[in-house]
């Protein structure tokens, strides 16, 4: 029987086909980010006071400072109240003025706001001061626990449904509640619009990278989930220079929308995983793709090397149980997600506070992207030279300590503490194309989506704890450096029990992924293209 990595290097591992889906499934990540930009672009704090038109029915040529002067309490430094208002009353404006208002409420009519840096927000449309100011990391919250959803429904719950099916139906949901989010008429709508955002991005990443890895032979193999990362990162400098130029959400999610419209138009004619597709034991469909794919990169294929495919073939069975059976995917997988789930608190802890680092948050914003954009570069060539293991040790540990170096500093020092939390953010986001690309490598085909769906809940997780951490700020700024940095230590450690999984071949069995697999040799030349049928070592898809 035919090993999968066989095929691909007879009908070319990275050739024009790999290329192009790599591209068309790795370039939405460019708008992923952009998703953020209504929860991250939102002044929480904005200049404003209570809507007390109700007194120009008393006398409409009131001027604003009389108008404020009549219906606005003081506080006691001199300044009005931004969320206490005199309660309105059906009295002549002379007796107002004479006699005065001295029962206070919550404001009845909403805010007026004032000297904000955005046209719009969530919080100036929803009102989400005095009393809700809470609500906008609310919202953080419910977008994370999209992100968790998501990785679940995905993720371990669709693997029989294949790689493809579950990477259009997230370019559809998003197309849909982005529009949705732009037209949302009150908060609640919002929140569920975000939710289901959340999830679908949460479900695309997971497949869109799944479905190209498993495209791509060993050489190759960490392009899609590098490449994934990179258009992500350039995807924040475009967010910010997005929100700088369209201040207004609403406006901002119309965008994104026809963002995604481009994208919906190409998604379906993306192609299933022969790999997968032979799991299943669906050998004619799986034949015809890789026809297909040989004929796309101009390559021959040997005559019976399809008969071959089909030969003492078994259907691969999936899901949790399969790695709840074995002991050491077990270990693999709550290693692997451990680390993601403390690179992820960490990172969206940096993330989520980007408007309180006291430099203009644009700036920052773009500075967060254009730094991680060569940490994916960097990633693809680091893991070929040094392997899988070392480099998310290196990542992990060197992040905890320049995230706990900002300790050392005080507060004020607004410019050391941006660039130290920039450095840590971009060997978090480095850690994080690591992960993506191990957790693949350490598991068969069976259950690899299985296995990157939990690692990914575990990753989601982090995220969706990171609002909650940075509330912990309020005893003491330096609580959540210490809590992810701790973490990330922790993991960086417990990454040694991992094995290794550079320049070898995606298992397809259960005991190929629990360490009987064999080291792939990289082949140059017209020697990549050879495939030798005599004597073949028997391997399950």
């Amino acid at each position: 029987m035919v090993d999968f990595g066989e095929i691909l290097r007879t009908i070319g591992d990275f050739g024009f086909f790999q290329k192009l889906i790599v591209l068309v499934l790795t370039f939405p990540n460019l708008l992923l980010p952009v998703y953020f930009c209504s929860l991250l672009f939102i002044q929480s704090d904005p200049e404003r006071h209570c809507n007390t038109d109700w007194i120009l029915a008393a006398d409409s040529n009131l001027t604003t400072d009389e108008q404020l002067n009549l219906t606005l309490p003081r506080q006691e430094d001199g300044t009005f109240s931004r969320c206490q208002m005199f309660v309105p009353v059906e009295r002549d404006i002379g007796d107002i003025r004479e006699h005065g208002l001295n029962e206070t409420t919550a404001c009845q009519q909403g805010w007026v706001y004032y000297d904000t840096m955005y046209e719009a927000t969530i919080v100036t449309d929803f009102d989400l001061v005095c009393d809700k100011s809470e609500m906008a990391q609310l919202a953080q919250t419910i977008f994370m626990g999209g992100l968790l959803a998501g990785s679940f429904l995905f993720g371990p719950a669709a693997e029989s449904y294949g790689r493809r099916r579950t990477t259009q139906l997230p370019v559809v949901l998003l197309l849909i509640f982005a529009t949705v989010a732009g037209l949302s008429p009150n908060f609640y709508v919002y929140m569920l619009s975000q939710f289901i955002i959340g999830a679908a991005l949460g479900g695309y990443r997971i497949n869109s990278t799944v479905l190209a890895t498993e495209w791509i032979g060993v050489s190759k193999r960490s392009l899609a989930s590098c490449m994934s990362q990179m258009f992500a990162a350039v995807g924040q400098c475009a967010m910010a220079g997005l929100v700088y130029a369209v201040r207004d959400w609403r406006k901002v999610q119309f965008v994104i929308a026809g963002g995604q419209a481009f994208i919906f138009l190409y998604i379906w004619w993306i192609p299933e995983s022969a790999r997968w597709l032979l799991g299943q034991e669906r050998i004619e469909e799986a034949n015809k793709l890789i026809r297909r794919v040989a004929a796309i990169n101009k390559k021959k294929i040997p005559e019976n090397l399809l008969d071959e495919v089909t030969e003492n073939r078994e259907v691969q069975r999936g899901g949790i149980k399969e790695i709840l059976t074995s002991t050491v995917l077990m270990k693999y997988l709550f290693i692997i997600s451990f680390a993601w789930f403390s690179l992820n608190l960490g990172y969206f802890c940096l993330v989520l506070n980007v408007g309180k680092l006291g430099l203009n948050i644009f700036l920052v914003q773009f500075l967060f992207g254009i730094t991680e954009a060569p940490a994916h570069f960097l990633c693809i060539w680091v893991l070929e030279l040094i392997g899988r293991r070392k480099s998310i040790t290196l990542t992990l540990l060197t992040s905890s300590f320049f995230c706990l170096l900002t300790l050392a500093f005080s507060r004020d020092s607004t410019v050391v503490i941006t660039a130290l939390i920039t450095a840590g953010k971009f060997f978090l986001n480095w850690g994080g194309s690591v992960c993506l690309v191990y957790i693949q490598e350490l598991f068969p085909t069976s259950v690899r989506q299985t296995a990157v769906g939990f690692g990914s809940i575990a990753y989601r997780g982090g995220g969706l704890l990171s609002p909650l951490l940075n509330i912990l700020a309020v005893y003491h700024w330096s609580i959540p450096i210490v809590v992810f940095s701790s973490l990330t230590l922790i993991s960086g450690a417990l990454v040694f029990l991992l094995p290794e999984t550079r320049r070898k071949e995606l298992p397809d069995a259960m005991n190929e992924a629990e360490g009987k697999r064999n080291m792939t040799k990289k082949n140059t030349g017209s020697d990549s293209n050879i495939v030798t049928h005599n004597s073949r070592k028997s391997t399950k898809l």
